[in-house]
């Protein structure tokens, strides 16, 4: 009788096996979204937010490539400094002028495009493989190419052009044309990758909309702008915010675009980006401080920036609903 009472007092304290084992289960079942997506956050951590902390604190010092451990603390000196920089509001208007030249044009075309490619073709996969060329192209070989069709003496521009009567164009030294040609660039290079971004989405929009509109009498032109646009809402927000931020970082191709240029951008810094200018800080004139504030200037630029659109959108929403 007492080994019975015992027993009893005992069971709730002392677990039998098959309730170890649910309590385990339990556990893994919660930890096991933790472990698997523990990596990314491990590298996230180590190749992003840690690089990122430490240009910040970078930014804070008088420092030089060359000498990176004797540090000048000087505070907010660097970024005062970007306020009475010419160049760097030279860089800054450079940067929004070819960044405007090649994101409207490019995304525009490429919603063309994609409205082509979308059609009931024959070859359709060969055309969406070509469209994605130019993107798997090297940005280094692309902008020697263009480079040499936009020679002042023997390019072909100025060739095709010359067809029709005009002067040449002095398209590496003139302050709008060699915008102009770098923008083009970029614009070759992603119309492709943005056109079948958009070509994902149109298909993702049910025919039976399409359906609908026709038989309610809509043109192909209304159809368009009232049942295809609104389903590309996500993918146009997406492709502008990454055209946006590569506008904002273009280096590859204002870099490579003249021979005898590199980080000035010009002989006049006609063409040279805050991409560029944070280069020729940094690992030309080996301002690493000075490189630092302009790379998180870039930073704030693209936060202010997403930060207006979004307040934009929040006041327009507002209105919308009153």
């Amino acid at each position: 009788m007492a080994e019975d009472v015992v027993e009893r007092a005992l069971a709730p304290v002392v677990p039998t096996g098959r309730a170890r084992r649910e309590r385990l289960g339990r556990l893994r079942s919660r930890a096991a979204p933790y472990v698997l997506i523990a990596p990314f956050f491990l590298l996230f951590g180590a190749f992003g937010l840690f690089p990122l902390a430490a240009t910040a604190w970078t930014s804070l010092f008088r420092v030089e490539l060359t000498a990176p451990e004797a540090r000048e603390w000087v505070g907010l000196h660097n970024y005062a400094r970007l306020v009475t920089d010419d160049f760097f509001w030279n860089a800054l208007a450079n940067t929004v002028l070819i960044g405007v030249l090649a994101t409207v044009p490019q995304l525009l075309l490429a919603l063309g495009a994609a409205h082509l490619l979308d059609a009931r073709l024959r070859g359709r996969l060969f055309f969406r493989v070509a469209a994605l060329a130019p993107y798997a192209t090297s940005v280094a070989a692309a902008t020697l190419v263009f480079a040499l069709f936009y020679g002042r003496d023997q390019g072909m521009v100025n060739w095709a052009i010359g067809l029709v009567g005009l002067d040449p164009v002095d398209w590496q030294n003139g302050p709008w044309a060699s915008k102009c040609a770098v923008a083009s660039i970029v614009v070759w290079r992603w119309t492709g990758y943005n056109a079948l971004i958009y070509l994902a989405a149109m298909q993702t929009i049910p025919p039976e909309l399409y359906e609908a509109a026709a038989l309610d009498g809509a043109s192909r032109w209304r159809r368009f702008w009232h049942v295809t646009l609104p389903g590309l809402r996500p993918a146009l927000a997406f492709t502008g915010l990454v055209s946006t931020i590569g506008a904002v970082q273009l280096f590859g191709e204002p870099l490579l675009f003249s021979s005898g240029a590199g980080a000035s951008g010009g002989a006049d810094h006609q063409y040279q980006t805050l991409g560029l200018y944070l280069y020729e800080q940094g690992w030309v004139n080996l301002h690493l401080g000075r490189a630092a504030a302009i790379a998180w200037a870039m930073l704030l630029l693209l936060v202010v920036l997403f930060g207006a659109v979004r307040l934009a959108r929040a006041v327009r929403g507002r209105g919308a609903r009153r």
